[in-house]
């Protein structure tokens, strides 16, 4: 029994109510219409099986005994049932007719059925072609559907179809009976296939912004387990879920309260039946908001110039439809308002200028009082502007050994600033300005730091680059040498005369003077360094001395000055030329020899020229050398010509007041011996340098040139002519 009870509890379709499920008659034969005295058995069946001896009949609402699940009637009436496990069935009405006509309906009729009505006469004879009727109306042939002329069809029926019966002529051998018979009036009994769906919520009572589960309701009949039914719910009237469904539940992941009417459907499969439950109100319960937070992004408020700053508003708890708002301290009006079914809700406020900064908050409330968050302090950091490098020289140029500051400065930039310092791609250095500003970097320049240079700010919001600054270091000119080069080995008015300076040192372009006395002659850029050289057409103007000077900006070099003199145009001119030798070149600088000369013999006239002593070959006299005192006579300095080039002829004067000629002197190739014989810092320990005398000139007969030149030269006729006689060197020293 315990058994029997606790199944009835969980078979399906149970209401929440806890009334058990209906009994259901059946009919034996299953048709509600009988001629009198036919037997007519009712059977009353729930879905568990009753227990023996525990039916309860009733008969128009009256009871009518108790005991076995079937009963025979005889009579017309409206039968009902009832077991222990069930509630009390829907009735079904027997009607027993004495007339010679029934209309028949079958038993049980659900919902949408198709129902067959059969006209039956009481004898066999009654073979006239039926006639149907609705409510009095005679049906046509094409309103319904019929197997035979004794029945009809009725589609998909409902629980309010009419009345109806049937009709047929009386046989003509019936003479005292009427003109016509006529059935009883029948009202079909159309059973409930289903009730209406009830619609029910679980939780009872759901959390605002929490899930809920929804369950259409209803009860198929135990006579009609194959039918299949489908369901819809709806809020107000949105359809919800993908629509019709097998499933009798639904669940809604989120409830609000103002949403709380729903509803819900369920039919057949077949379309035939469709009921809809009442719509019901689910007692949603909201939370108050709480715990209400503010977040800023970018994290600790600092937002950069130019951004979006990202405000977030949120509630720890707290359901339902919630208003946000946002505010900054000292400003009367919210910056937004929003209303939301969330926790949470952000906004954004442009940076720009740094005019956002300031002290925010927000609030949050979703009908039980407004709530506010936390304050929070928001800094608004403006981007590093692009940098401007300037270097510590005049139009950017330098020389080897300075000391440059290069100098990094951004115009607009949030502190700290970490500048950074370039040559090309390569890093100098870095140098922070925690408090803004520039930063400087200082540099010893070489010859190697000529580049681009360009530097860096960054201070955290992205970096930026410099424009380019090119440095040029410029190495100084060091002091030329001017080199005097005269075509073969005399000079005559008209000859041109190269004038060639160079400076060992220096960075091009280098730019070249030329000079006479004080008077500029000319110049020429060496582009690529080196030398550059001019050309001079000699005058007798042009004696005197030359000097150059090479200049590349840093300053100025003068070269030594050239003494070169010359007079006439005659072979027996005599020239005189005062050179100097510094850094390894050849130079009459002190030299003190004692010379033995040997004396020449006059060939023309066997006289001694006049003015001029002779000397015996036997003779030898001792001459001093020195550095000449005369003011057209200062030092020259010259290139030695590089090995295997032709010598060209220096002069220089050799004592023209003791008594000798001039004589002619040559260079002699430069060697490792004699350039450490010639340099200055021989000079500086007391050495002299060598020196080769020529032989004299001797004047040849057919020398008639020299002897024009000789008579327009300076000595005129005081000039003769020696042969050559060998001198020796008595004495080298001091």
């Amino acid at each position: 029994m315990l058994l029997w009870m606790l199944l009835l509890t969980l078979a399906p379709g149970r209401g929440q109510t806890g009334v058990p499920p209906k009994a259901f008659l059946l009919l034996k034969p299953p048709w509600t219409t009988a001629f009198e005295n036919e037997k007519v058995t009712i059977v009353c069946n729930s879905p568990l099986p009753p227990v023996p001896g525990d039916v309860t009949w009733y008969d128009d609402e009256s009871f009518m005994t108790k005991g076995s699940k079937e009963i025979r009637v005889k009579k017309s009436g409206s039968y009902r049932c009832r077991t222990s496990g069930s509630s009390l069935s829907d009735p079904v009405h027997v009607e027993f007719s004495s007339g010679q006509l029934i209309l028949r309906a079958p038993h049980p009729i659900f919902e949408g059925d198709n129902v067959t009505l059969k006209c039956q006469g009481r004898s066999k004879k009654v073979t006239e072609k039926k006639v149907f009727y609705k409510d009095g109306q005679k049906l046509r042939r094409e309103e319904v559907s019929a197997s035979d002329s004794d029945a009809i069809t009725l589609q998909s029926v409902s629980s309010d179809n009419g009345l109806y019966h049937c009709a047929t002529p009386s046989p003509w051998w019936d003479l005292l009976g009427p003109p016509e018979y006529t059935s009883n009036r029948l009202r079909i009994q159309v059973q409930e296939l289903f009730p209406l769906p009830v619609l029910t919520a679980s939780p009872a009572q759901p959390v605002e912004g929490g899930p809920v589960t929804l369950t259409c309701e209803t009860q198929l009949s135990p006579q009609r387990p194959d039918v299949r039914l489908r369901f819809r719910f709806f809020r107000e009237k949105q359809p919800l879920g993908s629509g019709w469904s097998w499933s009798p539940e639904l669940r809604i992941l989120t409830v609000w309260r103002e949403d709380s009417s729903y509803w819900c459907q369920a039919e057949t499969e077949t379309h035939s039946v469709t009921k809809r439950s009442l719509r019901s109100r689910i007692p949603v319960q909201r939370v108050p908001v709480s715990d209400v937070n503010l977040e800023i992004q970018p994290p600790k408020g600092q937002a950069a110039e130019g951004a979006s700053l990202v405000l977030v508003c949120s509630v720890g708890k707290g359901t339902g439809t919630v208003t946000f708002s946002w505010h900054r301290e000292g400003e009367e009006r919210s910056l937004e308002s929003r209303r939301v079914r969330s926790q949470s809700a952000e906004t954004r406020v442009a940076a720009e200028r740094g005019h956002e900064a300031g002290t925010y908050y927000c609030a949050a409330d979703n009908g039980y009082g407004s709530r506010l968050s936390q304050r929070v302090v928001v800094t608004v950091r403006v981007p590093a502007a692009r940098p401007v490098l300037a270097v510590g020289a005049p139009g950017a140029r330098a020389v080897p050994g300075d000391v440059l500051q290069l100098r990094c400065e951004a115009p607009r930039g949030s502190p700290p600033i970490l500048y950074r310092f370039y040559r090309g791609d390569v890093a100098l250095g870095s140098s922070p300005a925690p408090s803004g500003g520039g930063a400087s970097l200082n540099l010893s320049v070489t010859e190697e730091h000529s580049g681009n240079y360009s530097c860096e700010a960054d201070n955290g919001l992205g970096a930026q680059r410099s424009e380019a600054v090119t440095l040029s270091v410029t190495v100084p000119v060091s002091r030329p040498v001017l080199t005097l080069a005269a075509p073969g080995t005399r000079a005559m008015v008209g000859d041109v005369v190269e004038l060639h300076c160079e400076a060992q040192r220096g960075s091009p372009p280098i730019l070249y003077r030329f000079y006479h006395e004080d008077i500029a002659l000319g110049s020429s850029v060496a582009l690529s360094g080196g030398g550059a050289s001019f050309n001079l057409s000699l005058t007798k103007e042009y004696s005197g001395n030359y000097f150059c000077e090479a200049d590349n900006g840093p300053g100025a070099q003068h070269s030594e000055a050239v003494t070169f003199n010359f007079t006439g145009s005659s072979r027996n001119r005599i020239i005189l030329v005062t050179v100097g030798v510094a850094g390894g070149l050849l130079s009459v600088v002190s030299l003190a020899a004692l010379v033995r000369c040997i004396g020449t013999q006059r060939k023309s006239e066997g006289l001694p020229a006049a003015g001029t002593p002779s000397y015996s070959p036997s003779e030898c006299h001792e001459l001093s050398l020195t550095r000449p005192s005369s003011p057209g006579a200062q030092e020259l300095t010259r290139h030695e010509p590089a090995a295997g080039a032709e010598l060209q002829p220096v002069y220089s004067n050799v004592g023209p007041g003791d008594g000798c000629l001039y004589s002619q002197i040559w260079s002699t190739p430069h060697t490792r011996q004699n350039s450490e014989a010639d340099s200055p810092r021989m000079h500086r320990e007391g050495k002299e340098p060598i020196v080769i005398y020529s032989e004299l000139k001797k004047r040849h007969p057919d020398d008639s040139a020299g002897q024009a030149s000789s008579r327009g030269s300076i000595h005129g006729d005081d000039m003769q002519s020696y042969e050559n006689v060998p001198c020796t060197s008595s004495a080298w020293g001091r």
